[in-house]
């Protein structure tokens, strides 16, 4: 009896314990949601630009190939230049917000940071794009201290031998070029003629200046007609001036034989240095000129 009185008289159990169970789950739930909203959190801009890019990289509206990086052969034909041109859906880098702060110098670097980015985006771009189609050896872009080049060689894609009257398959290849200038819309463009150094002396074109410098006013003609604002254009004709490699043998002068669509720098600052002027296009320097006019 004793016993049996002590367990009834003895402290009644504690009732509120699961308070304690409750808060701690609330608080994990607390930690949780924030670890998840921190890192839900990203620059909307920039993965916008970041998607856009990827998709002109990667989607058919770019790239409307095929199988034309299966087919193998060094010449360019028909069914490796694309017979249909789409617009690009190609965007700027987004401006900085604080390019309107700072001083003097740091906003003459922002836009210069800006612009090389927007030229690096054209270069990578056009790589994919020759990479696709299979023009890889005929189309190349590099960034130099003047700015992007685009360098196509005229032979089998844009002329014919001593001729400046651009081919049909030269007219798809130019048209998907003319989108990726609106990346940088007030940067002027230079389209510039060089051929070989074998002479001419043709009732139409008696000297290779002549012969580069119409080559040279045809893809601009060309340009204009695409919508490309004439204010922003020039021509300009070297003939064999600035040689990209020998004039001694038939594969040198193939290489010097070209056309280059320069999309020139505007925006320069003193602490900017260009760097990685080609660093994606190194290894296929072997087989397709520099183009450093």
């Amino acid at each position: 009896m004793s016993s049996a009185r002590q367990r009834h008289n003895g402290p009644p159990p504690n009732e509120d314990r699961w308070l304690l169970t409750y808060s701690d789950m609330i608080t994990l739930l607390m930690a949780l949601f924030m670890v998840l909203f921190s890192i839900s959190s990203v620059n909307i801009s920039k993965y916008t630009t970041l998607q856009q890019a990827l998709k002109a990289a990667f989607s058919g509206s770019i790239l409307p190939g095929g199988t034309a990086v299966q087919q193998g052969g060094n010449t360019p034909s028909s069914s490796q230049v694309p017979a249909t041109s789409q617009p690009a859906a190609f965007v700027p880098a987004a401006p900085s917000l604080g390019i309107n702060g700072g001083s003097a110098a740091q906003k003459s670097a922002l836009r210069a940071q800006q612009e090389q980015d927007n030229f690096l985006e054209v270069q990578r771009l056009v790589q994919a794009y020759a990479n696709a189609h299979g023009l890889s050896q005929w189309v190349h872009a590099s960034i130099t201290s003047k700015g992007l080049q685009i360098s196509i060689l005229s032979d089998h894609l844009l002329f014919a031998s001593g001729e400046a009257t651009l081919q049909p398959d030269a007219y798809p290849l130019l048209a998907d070029i003319s989108h990726l200038l609106g990346v940088v819309p007030n940067d002027p463009v230079v389209v510039e003629g060089y051929t070989d150094s074998v002479p001419t002396n043709s009732a139409l074109y008696p000297s290779n200046w002549y012969l580069s410098t119409d080559r040279a006013n045809a893809v601009l003609q060309y340009l204009i007609t695409l919508g490309i604002n004439p204010n922003r254009l020039s021509a300009e004709g070297f003939a064999s001036l600035d040689p990209v490699a020998s004039n001694a043998t038939a594969a040198g002068r193939a290489l010097n034989r070209r056309v280059v669509i320069g999309i020139e720098r505007v925006n320069t600052a003193e602490n900017y240095v260009i760097g990685q002027s080609a660093s994606s296009t190194s290894s296929s320097s072997a087989t397709t000129p520099a183009t450093t006019p």
